[in-house]
């Protein structure tokens, strides 16, 4: 199974940081916001091998028009990522939230099942707070959405079942998915038999 992630947040919020802590248990602390990656990584979860990508884009600016249209078509999942210590970055979370949430209110199934996480990071930071943990709640809540704080610099164990918590929801629409199908088969072979049927009893 192939599982497609977009970490995305504001410049010093810690998403790559994240990311690489996830896939390499190791926690560096500075990243060139000017790069974009994709890792890969294969893994079991419940059983299943799942083949994941993050994908991890340049920082965008905390100002201007946020365009995530090639994230939105390519991405399962998406893990919002802002600094609890720094509210310019929780703005910016809040902006990415509404452009996903936007996107939703379209005609594509797959952004509507897609699965979104909002992350505060930098908790081992929580003497220099700026954004309390129930501003985090309520717009994870507004926006239907999983929330939790963590440090990735300090915890990675944390981290690891924010991931896995991501991974089971994406999974598990991709059952729902799966589930769908076979209905939906047995129906088109009910309506071609019905359609047909009768012919290939005369010859």
């Amino acid at each position: 199974m192939e599982v497609k992630l977009a970490v995305l947040g504001g410049s010093g919020a810690g998403k790559s940081a994240l990311a690489v802590r996830f896939l390499t248990r190791r926690f560096i602390g500075e990243y060139a916001s000017n790069a974009e990656c994709i890792y890969t990584k294969h893994l079991c979860l419940d059983g299943r091998q799942i083949h994941l990508e993050i994908y991890d884009p340049c920082s965008q600016p905390q100002r201007g028009k946020l365009s995530l249209t090639d994230e939105l078509h390519w991405a399962d999942g998406f893990i919002i990522v802002y600094d609890i210590s720094d509210r310019a970055s929780f703005a910016f979370a809040k902006a990415l939230l509404y452009r996903i949430r936007e996107s939703h209110i379209g005609a594509c199934k797959k952004m509507a099942e897609s699965s979104v996480f909002l992350v505060g990071n930098k908790q081992d930071l929580c003497h220099m707070r700026e954004v309390g943990w129930d501003e985090g709640q309520k717009l994870a809540i507004d926006n239907k959405c999983q929330f939790c704080e963590l440090s990735a610099a300090e915890h990675y164990q944390e981290v690891v079942v924010m991931f896995t918590k991501v991974l089971r929801t994406i999974t598990s629409n991709f059952k729902v998915k799966e589930k769908r199908r076979p209905s939906g088969s047995k129906s088109m072979a009910k309506l071609i038999n019905n359609v047909f049927g009768k012919r290939r009893k005369s010859v």
